[in-house]
């Protein structure tokens, strides 16, 4: 999914509407990499409040129009402070789109300390691993930027303070604004490439997607070569292109999300008809069927699958230390747990070796002198059997030998089975450490996450600096079915013994995956009322989604009432046994379930 030129120049037409002429009120920065800032502006329905995410992060770089607040360090990084110190309360008086680039630059006048008129410009870059917020003067040059690039990072362009500002290198790429049907034809469609190649590699702001939706369009495929194309079809081709590019010239965009199946695939700022028609009311398409979902703002469609997309981006970058740390974990007691299991099955022939005793000491006065075996009834099966003898010894040393074979293997085989169990409860415990990272949307998750290793002692070293520590709760996932029931969804393991034995009462019913890691799911059945079979089948749906088998066509759900869950004594957070329940057999789909 690429925030390509034409979706930004989306962004742009929407900042214009309604932060132009605003007065900049506050600037945070959230990241490193990441600034919010709040615009007021006055229009004729009054005054208006907006916040503006910008965001240069290598992997999610984005812009849009957000009504969410997100957290703040305590003290603000210098770039932030620099910006408050230049354009706090600064006024925004023009926002374009240079060349049609992956480029926004905010003008902003403001009175400098002798109380004088100035201008300065915000530059915002979006481009990929490239992405920076750059802060220059009337005179084009730079005062700060969010990332620093110096030529022993970059030979091509040096973004430093004191630096004059340049506009990355364009690639020999022309803003197709201004292109018309001469170059089209013979310029664009004389390379030797296919159609969407020769689209996108001939033109700024074009991904593509977007390139592809031109073929579409044309009624071609992008992936034909230009060679191919009849006169007609590139009069075709070009009057797709044209059509497109007016409606981008005056204004005219249709935000949307291309979806195949509950995923979104794609996002534009024009519709993307190779997916098929907006599906009605804007509902996400039924499973296996593509289809978009329209938006009245390009900041919606962003704010809808980028927002969430960062949001899992940046825990996971923050919990890689969490995660080395598990996966290391586990990787160690998968080897433990399959060793053991071996040494467990060698012990299997412990039987033999005592039925050997038995028999040599019944039949061993017929063993001559160094004979080396013995065939002889067996009195347990009545068959014959032959046991290897050590011709050096007599049959009671013999019976003697496999007596002490016998007793070693049984008391390895007590002590592994014993050892296998403990091992494999680790395990489960630590894929369910594993899948409740990858449920953690925020850093009080992944705080509760630490700590419960901390106390579980994967984190040693650690433990007398987060003894006596407070432990920053995050709450379950709440969801209300179909039939208004409430459904809540645990996302570690202290949260699934919180609903399965805090908030949950006898009455309600428990779900979880069978036999794999994943969350509890608890229903209040407000006091013990009979649930509708679509409530079950919904907190089944929870309850497969959120396990390690969410990929999986089908999940098989155990599902019982409170009241049969018990934890055994000294067990892991989060670990319960039941002896009474039932199953079902669902598909890992939370699709219509409304989430509070």
């Amino acid at each position: 999914m690429a925030l390509d030129g034409v979706f930004l120049s989306g962004i742009v037409k929407e900042l214009n509407n309604t932060i132009l002429g605003g007065r900049i009120y506050k600037i945070y920065q959230p990241e490193v990499d990441e600034l919010s800032i709040v615009i007021k502006n006055r229009t004729d329905e009054g005054n208006t409040t907006h916040r503006l995410l910008v965001s240069a992060s290598a992997s999610l770089p984005l812009m849009y129009l957000t009504e969410q607040n997100k957290e703040n360090p305590a003290v603000a990084p210098n770039f932030c402070m620099l910006l408050r110190k230049h354009i706090g309360n600064g006024r925004i008086t023009d926002i374009t789109q240079p060349g049609f680039e992956r480029i926004v630059e905010f003008t902003i006048e403001h009175l400098d300390e002798m109380g004088d008129l100035c201008t300065k410009k915000l530059v915002v870059e979006i481009m990929g691993k490239h992405s920076n917020i750059i802060f220059i003067d009337s005179n084009n040059v730079i005062i700060d930027s969010i990332k620093h690039v110096s030529y022993q990072v970059s030979s091509v362009r040096e973004v430093l303070p004191g630096r004059e500002y340049t506009y990355p290198p364009t690639q020999n790429k022309v803003n197709p604004l201004d292109v018309d049907v001469n170059y089209f034809m013979n310029r664009i469609l004389e390379k030797p490439e296919t159609v969407a190649k020769a689209i996108y590699t001939s033109l700024t702001g074009i991904s593509p997607v977007v390139a592809n939706e031109i073929a579409t369009r044309a009624e071609l495929d992008g992936s034909v070569s230009t060679a191919s194309l009849t006169s007609e079809e590139r009069e075709r081709l070009y009057k797709s292109f044209e059509q497109i590019f007016m409606d981008i010239k005056v204004g005219n965009y249709s935000p949307c999300i291309a979806y195949e199946g509950y995923e979104p695939r794609e996002f534009s700022a024009i519709l993307l008809t190779v997916f098929g028609d907006v599906v009605q009311d804007g509902n996400i398409p039924n499973k296996g069927v593509a289809g978009l979902k329209s938006y009245e703002s390009v900041s919606g469609v962003v704010e809808d699958y980028y927002s969430k997309k960062s949001v899992v981006t940046r825990i996971k970058q923050r919990s890689t230390d969490l995660r080395k740390i598990v996966a290391n974990a586990i990787e160690r007691t998968s080897k433990k747990y399959d060793l053991q299991l071996s040494q467990l099955k060698d012990t299997e022939k412990r039987e033999k070796y005592r039925v050997y005793g038995e028999l040599l000491t019944a039949y061993g006065y017929g063993v001559a002198k160094g004979d080396k075996s013995l065939t002889c009834d067996n009195y347990y099966t009545g068959d014959k059997i032959t046991i290897p003898l050590d011709g050096d010894l007599s049959p009671m040393d013999n019976a003697k030998k496999y007596f002490a074979r016998y007793n070693k293997l049984k008391r390895t085989y007590e002590a592994l089975s014993e050892l296998t169990v403990e091992s494999k409860e680790e395990l489960d415990y630590l894929l369910s450490v594993q899948n409740s990272l990858e449920l953690a949307l925020s850093e009080s998750d992944l705080e509760q996450i630490k700590t419960e290793l901390v106390e579980s002692g994967y984190i040693r070293g650690r433990l007398d600096k987060a003894k006596g520590k407070k432990v920053v709760k995050s709450k379950p996932l709440h969801y209300i079915s179909s039939d208004g029931f409430h459904m809540y969804v645990g996302r570690n393991n202290y949260q699934n013994e919180e609903i399965s034995f805090k908030l949950a009462e006898g009455g309600d019913m428990w779900f979880h995956a069978k036999q794999m890691p994943g969350s509890h799911v608890i229903v209040k059945t407000e006091g013990e009322k009979e649930l509708p079979d679509r409530t079950y089948e919904e907190a089944a749906r929870l309850a497969a989604y959120y396990s390690t088998g969410k990929t999986n066509p089908k999940v098989d759900v155990d599902y019982t009432l409170k009241k049969n869950l018990k934890k055994p004594p000294k067990a892991k957070p989060g670990y319960v046994i039941y002896h009474t329940n039932y199953s079902m057999t669902i598909e890992p789909d939370i699709h219509g379930i409304e989430e509070v």
